[in-house]
């Protein structure tokens, strides 16, 4: 069975989106086509009745209400048919300046509206209700405006009045008054109704209202309705078949780098740390692929110092093994026999062997996760003890111990601090032991001391630090070592690397131990010409 990738999971999640997306817009565009059709057609229909229109404003202005039209089917069907809703004779009233020309020209069978000039005059080039030759009467002229299907009724002597087809637009018109209530005509929703307004001067008076179409029966209606569907069926296909390519697209520009980094994680979990990603752009997957980049950066690094550390025990526990192993052969070959001489060479290589195995569990143990021993101290005496318990080694080695600015400080005053006074001691003794072992003879240390107040900050309160420098003399170390000489088992180049020298451990556990008690320490290049190491301590008070 074929394994469904992320990738193709969001392909097809947004492409089952897309298609339900874009079927709900077709659907709500069709049922939106085929319900708008029949209002706008009635708008239509009824823009093309304004003459209508202005026969019932002349009923109104000639009768000042809707009150002989209000229920009134006949005078209703003759201003359907173009004429007044009375007589002249009836009236008095002369006709409207704002009805149109052709309304005082024309002669209307059965009593209807004339001209001036008399009624039933025959045939007036094809614009009078009669032909002249005594033919049944023509529909008048300003019907035509309407469609075909709604030309006016002839008399209903001649034809059946069409009127009364269900289609008839007759059957779906009407007039209300200014509060939407029927005068005559049809009922119609007034919500749905296309309305022209009827005015007197700048007075609505009424509406003539039009129902629109319910259902498109006609073969016309259908075919357009089926063109637009079809337009809008294709548009959506269209739209569907672009969509999805762009999301194909863009899940291979999203997707691809987290594959890319997939492998990679996977590489890495293999042994291979020299993998790395190319994933390009400035968004949150570039960022990602960066940091997946350091992180296997850190991972070779670290993989490769602990390739050396591993060798570099090896070294270390070699080396007096070694030199153990030789005096026991010796004595085994009879070369050598066993001694007082023997015994402290022996006893000698085995206290080295259990200092490189405490140093080395020493460096291993988290500073973070064992507690100190906290109570009130003086560090400069501990720093003076331990100058005076290396006093002899110092002179043996022909190297000058420099202690004026940390005797003048504790003269003056002696810095108290809260701390671990055994592990603080070993810190000033590794110190020590670190020049004794890379100072060339003659050469000289120099310890300074100092109290530095700092400032209170915003974040943080107004502190005191203990600053000594441990400066000594020539050889130095280089630039690039710097930075690399409180790793574990480090040790510089051959210049300060002596047969007499330490485990590489000592500073390890100096920086473990001083973070412990909320210090720093550095290295930097001395005065002097060798090292110079800075421990800065805090203290709480100066007695």
């Amino acid at each position: 069975m074929t394994r469904l990738t992320l990738s193709r999971k969001i392909f097809f999640a947004l492409a089952a989106l897309l298609v339900m997306l874009l079927l709900i817009f077709s659907g709500f565009s069709i049922f939106g086509l085929q319900s708008g059709m029949g209002p706008y057609v009635a708008e239509i229909e009824i823009r093309r009745m304004d003459w209508l229109a202005q026969l019932l404003q002349k009923h109104y202005v000639v009768n000042g209400n809707w009150n002989k039209l209000r229920n009134e089917d006949e005078a209703w069907h003759r201003l359907q048919l173009g004429l007044s809703s009375e007589s002249r004779s009836s009236t008095g009233v002369k006709e409207d300046s704002r009805l149109p020309p052709w309304y005082a020209r024309r002669q209307w069978p059965h009593g209807g509206d004339g001209a001036s000039n008399g009624e039933n005059n025959g045939a007036n080039n094809g614009n009078g209700s009669y032909d002249g030759e005594g033919g049944p009467p023509m529909p008048s002229p300003q019907l035509d405006l309407l469609p075909r299907r709604y030309a006016p009724p002839p008399p209903p002597w001649l034809y059946p009045d069409p009127r009364e087809a269900a289609d008839s637009i007759y059957q779906r018109l009407g007039v209300v008054d200014a509060a939407g209530v029927r005068v005559v005509g049809a009922n119609v929703d007034n919500a749905s109704a296309a309305r022209l307004k009827i005015k007197r001067g700048n007075d609505v008076v009424g509406y003539l209202v039009l129902a629109p179409v319910e259902g498109l029966d006609s073969e016309a209606d259908r075919a357009f309705i089926a063109r637009q569907s079809s337009v809008v069926a294709l548009t959506a296909i269209a739209g569907l078949i672009f969509a999805l390519g762009l999301s194909w697209l863009l899940g291979r520009r999203w997707l691809g780098p987290i594959d890319a980094l997939t492998q990679g994680a996977q590489d890495i979990a293999r042994g291979r740390s020299g993998t790395r990603v190319l994933v390009p752009g400035s968004d949150e997957l570039a960022l990602l692929g960066r940091t997946f980049n350091d992180m296997a950066e850190r991972l070779d690094t670290s993989e490769a110092s602990r390739r050396a550390w591993l060798a570099d025990v090896a070294h270390e526990l070699r080396t007096p093994l070694a030199a153990m192993r030789a005096e026991i052969e010796a004595l085994q070959d009879g070369v050598r026999t066993f001694d007082d001489r023997t015994a402290l060479r022996l006893h000698r290589q085995v206290m080295r062997l259990g200092q490189l195995v405490d140093d080395l569990r020493s460096s291993m143990r988290d500073p973070q996760g064992e507690p100190l021993t906290v109570a009130p101290l003086f560090p400069l005496a501990l720093l003076k003890e331990a100058v005076t318990l290396s006093a002899d080694r110092f002179a043996r080695s022909r190297i000058r111990v420099d202690t004026r600015a940390l005797d003048a400080l504790a003269a003056s005053a002696q810095p108290v601090m809260e701390g671990d006074a055994r592990r603080l001691h070993l810190v000033f003794m590794n110190l020590l032991d670190n020049t004794l072992a890379y100072t060339d003879a003659p050469g000289e240390l120099r310890i300074g001391a100092l109290v530095h107040s700092s400032a209170a900050t915003a974040a943080t309160e107004a502190t005191d630090r203990l600053v000594l420098h441990f400066d000594d003399s020539a050889p130095g170390v280089s630039e690039a070592e710097l930075p690399r000489l409180f790793e574990r088992l480090f040790r510089g180049e051959t210049s300060r690397s002596r047969a007499t020298g330490g485990s590489g451990l000592g500073l390890s556990i100096c920086r473990a131990t001083v973070e412990a008690h909320g210090g720093t320490i550095d290295a930097s290049a001395s005065p002097q010409g060798g090292l110079r190491i800075t421990v800065s301590l805090p203290v709480v008070a100066a007695t």
